[in-house]
């Protein structure tokens, strides 16, 4: 038996953008709080956002203070402006990150208490301020979800914060805001959103349900995701990424990550290397680990990813996957820890201490092959490079 929790709202296509006003009638608010960042202000993002809502006759307020991998100190300084401000919902608009951020603050809004006592294991289920996300990225699935991220910056530690408290009560997914994104950004959120579809379909906590939405996410990212690096304006592959993006989404808030994001959430606290690129680091070698426990998930996720035939033995297409893992890492230049510039010494002194929060936050122990702290130090030196 599985539980199934979705957005009660989804809009998706090209132009969905414009019907925002109309998602925000049906929840029956109409004063909406914005979180995003600053880039998202300068490039003219938040503008053509702002001027749907004013064509509606609907005012906003706007927080632009956002930071990739949000800290507790930009949740509250967020949550103070909302507090100060006469809105009845909020907005997250842009990547992961802005749209973690609202996430929190909308919860908090409603039961005040420190951002530390929602981390994991703590479930947070009581209902916040209705929350609409708007990604810009394809890759993180935030609106689909029921988690929000979270650094604490005393301990260094990427709080993973679960609940229906979370979950959008509004997705906008609309593709043409991912229009011409730079081949890093698309990379590295393409392959986290390859990530969760991935990690959802080998999941101890897989289900019939999620099964279908990773490999639907599979199919479209796998043939798109170089296309969509190469061709920044292939209205096609950015389509089928950000639709892909939004069913891995679906797949993970149902039945769960795993074991590469659990080991990437402490190489982000740690490095601030941006979430995509670490578990792009991380997840051909926790895929060879792992592999070998769940044979014919892992050889179903090669067939949907159109590296492996039908008619291939398990064994074969794993192989296949493994190969096409470092392919695309190849391709789309991802770096290892070493090639990114960070500190072997730093690397091997902070290993137990990211081990030791991986296990904390849960996610290894949805993986196939559960690991202990010793192998996950393992696997850690193994991805250095």
């Amino acid at each position: 038996m599985a539980a199934i929790n979705l957005p009660r709202i989804i809009r998706v296509g090209g132009g969905t953008l414009a019907e925002l006003p109309e998602a925000l009638a049906q929840c029956g608010v109409s004063r909406p709080f914005i979180v995003t960042d600053a880039f998202l202000v300068s490039s003219g993002m938040v503008a053509t956002l702002l001027a749907v809502l004013d064509k509606a006759g609907i005012d906003a307020i706007v927080f632009a203070d956002t930071v990739p991998d949000p800290t507790v100190a930009v949740v509250e300084a967020a949550l103070e402006a909302l507090r100060a401000a006469d809105c009845d919902c909020v907005i997250g608009f842009g990547g992961g990150s802005p749209i973690d951020t609202a996430k929190a603050i909308a919860a908090l809004a409603v039961e005040p208490r420190p951002v530390q006592s929602m981390k994991t294991p703590a479930t947070t289920d009581v209902p916040g301020l209705p929350i609409i996300a708007v990604p810009t990225t394809a890759g993180t699935g935030s609106e689909a979800t029921k988690f929000t991220i979270v650094t604490d910056e005393a301990s260094s530690e990427k709080m993973l914060c679960a609940g229906l408290a979370f979950l959008p009560t509004v997705a906008i997914v609309d593709f043409e805001l991912t229009m011409g994104k730079p081949a890093r950004l698309t990379a590295d959120t393409g392959i986290d959103s390859l990530t969760h579809a991935i990690e959802a379909y080998v999941s101890k906590k897989a289900n019939a349900f999620s099964d279908a939405m990773a490999l639907s996410a599979m199919k479209l990212i796998a043939p798109a995701i170089r296309t969509a690096c190469n061709e920044p304006g292939n209205r096609a592959a950015r389509e089928a990424m950000m639709v892909g993006a939004h069913h891995a989404g679906i797949a993970f808030s149902n039945a769960s990550v795993a074991l590469v994001h659990g080991m990437s959430r402490p190489v982000g606290a740690f490095f601030h290397v941006p979430h995509g690129l670490s578990n792009a680091m991380l997840l051909p070698a926790v895929t060879a680990f792992s592999a070998p426990a769940a044979l014919a998930r892992y050889a179903d996720c090669a067939r949907a990813m159109g590296v492996a035939s039908a008619d291939e033995g398990d064994q074969a297409a794993v192989a296949r996957l493994l190969v096409e893992l470092a392919a695309l890492n190849a391709d789309l230049s991802v770096p290892s820890p070493r090639s990114h510039g960070i500190s072997e010494a730093r690397w091997f002194e902070v290993v137990p201490e990211m081990a030791r929060q991986a296990l904390a936050s849960g996610s290894p122990g949805n993986n196939p092959r559960v690991p202990d702290a010793a192998e996950i130090e393992r696997l850690y030196a193994e991805a250095f490079g």
